[in-house]
């Protein structure tokens, strides 16, 4: 168990370090709640639905921003069914230690999260295989779900994020286009160039600004990068299950073709972005530009002033890259206990099915959250959330958050920063060479640091 603690104790300290620019921190809080209970009857999965008050629900909740709704819900379903929900949040940044606690005990959850690829390591033969019953068939997609070495469903999504280029389609029209050019990068670079070119008497430029101060710099050497991480894992044909020792650099060239049609059309100068000062979301809001490079949580701050705002994969240019989706990702997932009674363990599905298919639980559940990867959850009002729902229900493939793996976070994306600086002031092919040095060989050098004895 020592070794387990510690091994959930780096996982914890490697999610807290790669949440940048897109977490939100809230007040941490705990507590109980009774409520539970089987959800609709006439099941012919793997499990039957239990009979009211044949088992009871112990969530140990891993977002403090959700407590005060979930503790409601708990009561509520209480009330409809009377099978006990106990609810317990851990307080922020401390979830691993207090899992670790509390499935040391004979009261252990039912309930708990097991996020990631290094979680599904230490926790996955606590979990419940997931496959085939009914909270797994509500899935409406299996993007987010985490399996272990022997294919067993380890733990599900409850809700995601997503990122990619944030587009007002106004102004696209207004520039004499259509979003129905943009499905390639060979279409967005027709549109974005020609909208640069005719800034002057258009009034706007096509993207925003591209900072590389601590406040903005994040979404070129975390987000961005993600798009040469996701297509080495996928030339590889499966998602990376830990951090890999080194990159290949594969795709450094489509990295080059967007950052450069990002940085040179747009209202900046290159040469300009090094000590930041420009604000992008105002920008965007403000119709100055049409694109905006940021995530799922600008939707409530941009929506007012662009309201039918949507979002864009990072086209690059790779082959079949008309079939991308946004980049989404998530370590919020459900897993249910194996050591848990059988009536324990199908009171807990029934719950979790109520959460996601009741209209008013799965609408509280929404407005807290985002999206819920679920068929009979309500429709998000997050509509950048909707827009990754769309193209991943029209087949094109999600781009999950490789990124997450950076070795030393930190000292490896202030390397990237600085020699993205050292390019954007002179863009020549030497300089670039010192980005890709740093993106690749910072990659391996960062690893061997982090995994020094």
């Amino acid at each position: 168990m020592k070794k387990k603690l510690l091994s959930a104790l780096l996982c914890a300290a490697m999610t807290m370090s790669i949440v940048t620019g897109c977490g939100k921190t809230a007040a941490t809080g705990s507590g109980a709640a009774a409520d539970a209970g089987s959800a609709d009857a006439g099941s012919t999965d793997k499990a039957d639905s239990a009979k009211a008050g044949d088992g009871s629900v112990y969530w140990l909740n891993f977002k403090p921003e959700l407590d005060e709704t979930i503790q409601d819900l708990g009561k509520k379903y209480t009330e409809k069914t009377g099978v006990p929900v106990k609810i317990v949040t851990a307080a922020s940044g401390t979830y691993n230690q207090t899992l670790q606690s509390e499935m040391d005990k004979s009261d252990a959850p039912t309930l708990f999260v097991i996020g990631n690829a290094a979680g599904v390591k230490d926790w996955g033969e606590y979990a419940m295989d997931l496959t085939g019953t009914r909270i797994a068939n509500e899935l409406s997609s299996d993007a987010y779900n985490l399996y272990d070495s022997d294919g067993k469903l380890v733990s599900i999504g409850y809700c995601y994020e997503c990122y990619g280029i944030i587009v007002n389609p106004d102004l696209i029209e207004k520039a004499g286009h259509s979003m129905d050019e943009i499905k390639n990068f060979d279409g967005l670079k027709t549109v974005a160039e020609d909208i640069h070119n005719n800034a002057g008497s258009l009034g706007f430029d096509a993207f925003s600004s591209s900072d590389m101060d601590d406040s903005s710099s994040w979404r070129f050497t975390g987000h961005l990068a993600n798009l040469e991480y996701f297509y080495e894992e996928k030339e590889a044909g499966a998602k990376w299950e830990e951090c890999p020792a080194s990159l290949t650099g594969a795709y450094m060239d489509n990295y080059k073709k967007l950052y450069d049609l990002i940085i040179n059309n747009s209202l900046t100068d290159p040469k300009d972005l090094a000590n930041g000062g420009h604000d992008a979301e105002a920008e965007f809001k403000e119709g100055k530009a049409a694109f905006f490079v940021n995530g799922s949580w600008e939707y409530a701050a941009v929506s007012g002033d662009v309201p039918n705002a949507t979002m864009i994969p990072y086209y690059c240019g790779v082959s079949g890259e008309e079939k991308a989706g946004l980049n989404c990702g998530t370590e919020n997932c459900w897993a249910v206990n194996a050591n848990a009674s059988e009536a324990d363990q199908q009171a807990t599905i029934d719950f979790m099915v109520w959460l996601v298919s009741d209209p008013d639980a799965s609408m509280a559940m929404v407005e807290q959250l985002g999206i819920m990867p679920y068929k009979n959850a309500v429709e998000s009002s997050n509509g950048f959330l909707n827009d990754a729902a769309k193209y991943d229900a029209d087949g094109c493939y999600v781009m999950d958050w490789a990124t997450n793996y950076q070795p030393n976070v930190d000292d490896y994306r202030a390397a990237l920063v600085s020699a993205l600086n050292q390019y954007n002031a002179d863009q020549s092919d030497a300089n670039w060479g010192l980005v890709k040095n740093a993106f690749v060989d910072g990659w391996a050098t960062q690893y061997e640091l982090a995994n020094a004895d």
